[in-house]
């Protein structure tokens, strides 16, 4: 718009200089050549009878004959340097040096444009050539000068320019007001499509923008429309396909729970006789006992993280020493010869206890199983948060698997597939970590090892003591 104005403005303000100019020059011209030309013509038909040397009432009567009558002029006689007679009434603008030298020079008509007192004139000069009487000695160049003014002239190009001036502020409103409605036509869906753009982005699927008219601007707002809602259908396709995976991995977790109970029954029997067989049997029944509790493991973990897919998880807070809360995971695991712990007194935080259980025991365990001895287990506060760090002596992550490990079922080894741990104990932290409102990290140690670092804030939200989801 501005782009648009300025070209307007600009081409306005050119047209009145031109035509200032072209009607000042076309005005002053005319009036120069129409002075000038019955000047030379006066000239022409009186100097011859003009007899030399004058008196005073012929000089007077022939300056008389050659004054404009439409105009104030003045005319005057030269002879040398002595002015010889003049209208002493008329306008006492001199005549300029440059003139009479090429009046004198050329022996012709010349004439020049004059200001005097801010008005302009027209001074034109000629040779005087009379007749001289027979016998007399050659006198000095007579010269005649007319002085004319060309006040109305200027008071015509002033009208010019005025009517120029005055015509040019309408056709810059004129250019304005077009270049808003044009900005407006062209910018307005813009506008809308721009927002309907960031209305998408938020997730508001079922946006739309009015259609209006049949240009370019019009196919991109159809065009957007069409993407909306093949976005809008291929979303809804993919959440109701994620319903049903998540229910199905509920309900497939909750049949399993009956016959996994009878079969830990069995296999715990099995284990008990397992001393008194032999051969075979002693094997198989180790063996179902070792797969039967990995498998109510991984349905534990796949009920877990259906909870959180379903927004159920809950967190009952409760204030606690973080402290012994972390002793206590790991002394109920027997892991206290493989962990060494660095804990300062009075760390206290509002948590979930048994969330706390789950993160520190799944990142704990993960070190001993897929790190090196031995584990330690830090912990410190920092501002409004309380910082966990579980940190292996093990070979570290690989730098491929650092973007992965919090993915469910993503095993950074891939010859471990049959390993004890599901590939969901990660996936699980994490989300009880966010569950708080904190973060979970993974990183390789400058010594050797991985650190794993959770941050969670030391005050929950203010609630009761049952709790309540976030």
């Amino acid at each position: 718009m501005t782009a648009f104005v300025l070209l307007a403005a600009f081409s306005t303000a050119a047209t009145a200089v031109l035509t200032y100019r072209q009607a000042r020059s076309s005005i002053l011209d005319r009036s120069q050549s129409a002075l000038t030309s019955d000047f030379r013509n006066q000239m022409a038909a009186l100097a011859p009878t003009l007899s030399w040397p004058a008196n005073e009432a012929d000089l007077a009567r022939f300056m008389d004959r050659l004054v404009p009558r439409t105009r104030q002029a003045s005319v005057r006689v030269v002879q040398s340097t002595t002015h010889l007679a003049g209208d002493a009434s008329a306008s006492g603008v001199p005549v300029p040096d440059e003139l009479r030298g090429r009046v004198r020079g050329q022996n012709s008509y010349a004439y020049q444009r004059v200001v005097d007192d801010g008005v302009p004139w027209l001074v034109v000069g000629a040779p005087l050539k009379v007749k001289q009487p027979t016998g007399a000695k050659a006198s000095a160049p007579v010269e005649v000068y007319m002085t004319a003014s060309l006040r109305t002239e200027q008071e015509d190009t002033t009208a010019v320019l005025d009517a120029a001036r005055n015509g040019a502020l309408p056709v810059a409103l004129a250019a304005i007001l077009l270049a808003l409605l044009s900005a407006r036509r062209v910018l307005r869906p813009v506008r809308d499509l721009g927002r309907a753009a960031r209305d998408l982005a938020e997730g508001r699927l079922d946006t739309r923008v009015a259609v209006k008219g049949r240009d370019e601007l019009a196919d991109l707002a159809g065009t957007f429309n069409k993407s909306a809602r093949e976005l809008e259908s291929t979303v809804e396709e993919l959440r109701v396909m994620e319903a049903k995976a998540r229910r199905f991995a509920a309900d497939v977790s909750h049949e399993l729970r009956t016959p996994l109970s009878v079969m830990t029954a069995v296999t715990d029997v099995l284990e008990e006789e397992a001393p008194s067989m032999r051969g075979d049997a002693a094997t198989a029944a180790g063996l179902v006992g070792s797969e039967t509790r990995r498998l109510v493991r991984l349905v534990s973990d796949l009920m877990e993280i259906s909870r959180f897919d379903a927004g159920a998880a809950e967190l009952r807070r409760k204030e606690l020493d973080v402290a012994r809360q972390i002793t206590a995971t790991v002394r109920s695991r027997g892991w206290q010869e493989h962990v060494r712990t660095c804990f300062p007194e009075g760390v206290r935080a509002v948590l979930d206890p048994r969330r706390l259980d789950v993160i520190t025991a799944n990142l704990v365990g993960n070190a001993l199983r897929h790190g090196g001895e031995p584990v330690t287990v830090t912990l410190r506060s920092e501002a409004e948060d309380v910082v966990i760090e579980v940190a292996d002596s093990g070979p570290g992550i690989p730098e491929g698997a650092l973007s992965h490990l919090f993915d469910r079922f993503y095993k950074a080894d891939t010859a471990r597939s049959r390993s004890e741990g599901s590939g969901l104990g990660l996936a699980i932290a994490r989300e009880n970590v966010l569950l708080h409102g904190g973060g979970l990290t993974a990183a390789n140690r400058p010594e050797g090892g991985a650190v794993f670092t959770v941050r969670l804030p030391s005050r929950g939200p203010e609630q009761n003591d049952e709790g309540a989801r976030p």
